[in-house]
Parts: structure tokens; C-alpha cells; sequence
């Protein structure tokens, strides 16, 4: 417990006095975010607090993990440590996808064949247990990158990223606290110390923003606890706290940023597009439609996420497969829901041009509204 309260506790410290440096060192260099027609803030914001995010994580686990169960934690350093020079670049530079692409597959590949971290076992889902050896590195593969990107791709309002990285590792910690696995249970409380430092100054109105740097470590380290959790908890032989239906847990836990990012990565397919393409698809562009604030839609989405998470632990004697189905019907309701409530945009058409005998009115409108909805 005191290894847990000094990682916690010096993450916060470190991440809260390192932001207002940052802040100031990225005015004075002129580092920030320019808005533009899809970015929903409309001054210039320094982008990397993730630095100061990184900082006190990295400092905190390395103090707080004993040195005689440090096996995987230099792999785990190592992972986020590649994904923080990928991210610091993206924050500065500006870097491809592929390139990020690449960065992330190489984190992630430490992270399965050095680290240990890998799905061997779907625990029931769709009637399936043991899977071969090739399609586990598969799938952790694509479980790791998904849930990187996710915080990446919901890091769209003043502090909803940062709320939801710390609901998750707040609920990852207690678990790891009670299961005994301390090394796990230190990251998961570092990390949230240092999500703390930083949302103190990232709620609305933001003095700065995560960056790449900070969304794609709190993703990564996320995709870490969540199968780390799944093998502990769906019925690892060493486990001292088994949870029924593990995987729909682990899922429900991480269900606003992944549920929307597979969402989103499956319609920008569907649209033949890049599934790292920008637009205005998520879920918090819906609610900002709606005319909420900033605050509101953090409060919203990691209320639902509660929500989901609350239903899924109670539900858990129902299976993992049947539980994940009700999780992912109620998440297309709610999706749904906010998506049709929102404010349709008016087409105004110029009525001496609808009255020529060239281009029939209805005709017009038709075209503009396919304008509308491309936009």
C-alpha cells in the first residue's frame, strides 16, 4: 500500500508543477495547436502536456515498483518510451500515420514478446477458450493498437481524455490492488496521480493539452492493464480475486474510447477511407451539436462509462459473450440516440436560381443536401 501512495502521490507532484513549465517553454517557442474548421477550441493551445504526464509516470513506477519484481516493468518503460518519442514528434513535427502505424507495432511488439502481455484465452467468447499461438499475437497486436489510438481519437474536448484514462486506471488499480499484483496496481495509480497533476489544468477552459504524447501513453498503457486484467481475472490458476466474464468487464471499462473508435475506424472503411482519417464522427462532436459545454461532455461520457461498467460487473453471471452483446446493442442506442437528437443543418437554396427552367428545385436541394452531409 505505501509503494502505491508514493507512486501516486509523486506522479501527481511531479506532473503538477511540471505543466505550468511546460506551458510557458511552449509560448515561448510558439508550440501550439492551431485550430482550424474541425478542431472545436478556437485560440492556440500548447500541446504537450504529455510531457509533464510522462515525466511523473515514468518517475513514479520506477520509484514505487520493488527492484525484486522489476522483470517486466524495463520492458513496459521501454514500450512507453518509444511511444513517447513517437507522440513528441506528432506534438512538434507533425508525423505520418503509417509512421505512427510503424511506432506503435514496435511498442506493441515489446510489450507482447518481452512484457508477457498477450490474449491466450477468450474465456468463453463466441465458444471459444485457447486460441493458437499465431492468432494470439494477432489479436494482441490489434488490441494493443486499437486502445492506443483510442485515447488518441477521443482526445477531442477540454479534459475528456483525461477523465476517462483516469476512471479506467482508477478501476484498473483497485482491482490489481486486491488481486495483489503490485507492479500493475503501481502503474495504474501513477498514472492516474499524473492524470490528476494534469487535469487540474486541462478542464475547460484547457491552458494546454495532452498531445500525441499524452493520449498514446495512456492508451498503451491501458491496452496493458486491460489484458493483464482479462488473464488475471478470467481464471488465471494464480488468481486470488477471479471475476466471471472478465473480458466483457475489461471491455466494458474501456467502452466509450474503444467503442468509438471501432466505430468510427469501421465507418471510414466502409467509406473507403484511411481509418486514420480525420472527421467529425466521434461522440463528443455529437454531443458539442447538441449544444453541450465542454464539461458536459466529459461529465456525460464518463457518467455513461460508469454506467456501462456498473451493468456489465452486474451482469456478469449472463456470460462474456451474451454480456458484450447487450454492451455493444446499448452503446449503438446511445450513439444513435445523440446522433438523431442533434440539430439537422438548414439548406438555403436561392430561389431566382430554383425558379430558372435549367435546374429543377428539388433537384438543387438534393445536391445541397449531399453537400451537407459530406461536410
Amino acid at each position: 500500500m505505501d509503494n502505491i501512495l508514493l507512486s501516486a502521490a509523486l506522479a501527481f507532484l511531479i506532473t503538477f508543477f511540471a505543466i505550468p513549465v511546460i506551458i510557458q517553454v511552449a509560448k515561448d517557442k510558439k508550440l501550439f495547436d492551431e485550430p482550424d474548421e474541425r478542431k472545436v477550441h478556437k485560440t492556440v493551445i500548447p500541446t504537450l502536456g504529455g510531457l509533464g504526464i510522462f515525466a511523473g509516470f515514468i518517475i513514479a513506477i520506477l520509484m514505487g515498483v520493488p527492484s525484486a519484481i522489476t522483470s517486466q516493468l524495463q520492458y513496459f518503460v521501454a514500450a512507453a518510451t518509444v511511444i513517447f518519442f513517437l507522440g513528441i514528434k506528432d506534438d512538434v513535427l507533425v508525423l505520418s500515420a503509417s509512421k505512427k502505424f510503424i511506432g506503435q507495432l514496435i511498442a506493441a511488439g515489446i510489450i507482447i514478446k518481452f512484457g508477457g502481455i498477450q490474449i491466450s484465452n477468450m474465456h468463453g467468447f463466441l465458444g471459444i477458450y485457447e486460441i493458437p499461438h499465431i492468432a494470439s499475437i494477432v489479436l494482441s497486436l490489434f488490441t494493443i493498437i486499437v486502445i492506443t489510438n483510442s485515447f488518441n481519437l477521443i482526445d477531442g474536448v477540454d479534459g475528456l481524455a483525461g477523465s476517462l484514462g483516469l476512471l479506467t486506471t482508477l478501476v484498473f488499480g483497485a482491482y490489481f490492488f486486491y488481486a495483489g499484483q503490485l507492479t500493475y496496481a503501481v502503474m495504474a495509480f501513477a498514472l492516474a496521480g499524473s492524470i490528476i497533476g494534469f487535469l487540474i489544468y486541462n478542464f475547460s477552459p484547457a491552458k494546454i493539452f495532452m498531445g500525441d504524447t499524452g493520449s498514446l501513453l495512456l492508451g498503451l498503457i491501458n491496452s496493458i492493464l486491460v489484458i493483464k486484467f482479462i488473464n488475471i481475472a478470467g481464471g488465471n490458476p494464480v488468481s486470488n480475486f477471479p471475476i466471471e466474464s472478465a473480458p466483457a468487464i475489461g471491455f466494458a471499462i474501456l467502452m466509450i474510447p474503444l467503442f468509438d473508435t471501432l466505430r468510427v475506424f469501421g465507418l471510414r472503411i466502409i467509406d473507403r477511407r484511411s481509418p486514420f482519417s480525420p472527421d467529425r464522427t466521434h461522440v463528443h462532436h455529437f454531443l458539442l451539436d447538441l449544444g453541450l459545454s465542454h464539461r458536459m461532455v466529459t461529465v456525460t461520457c464518463v457518467t455513461v462509462n460508469i454506467i456501462f461498467i456498473a451493468m456489465a460487473f452486474f451482469l456478469r453471471g449472463l456470460g462474456t459473450t451474451t454480456v458484450i452483446g447487450i454492451l455493444l446493442v446499448s452503446a449503438f442506442i446511445f450513439i444513435g440516440t445523440i446522433y438523431y437528437l442533434r440539430p439537422k443543418p438548414k439548406v438555403v437554396v436561392n430561389e431566382s436560381i430554383a425558379s430558372t427552367g435549367i435546374i429543377k428545385s428539388h433537384k438543387i436541394l438534393k445536391l445541397a443536401s449531399e453537400v451537407v452531409e459530406a461536410e
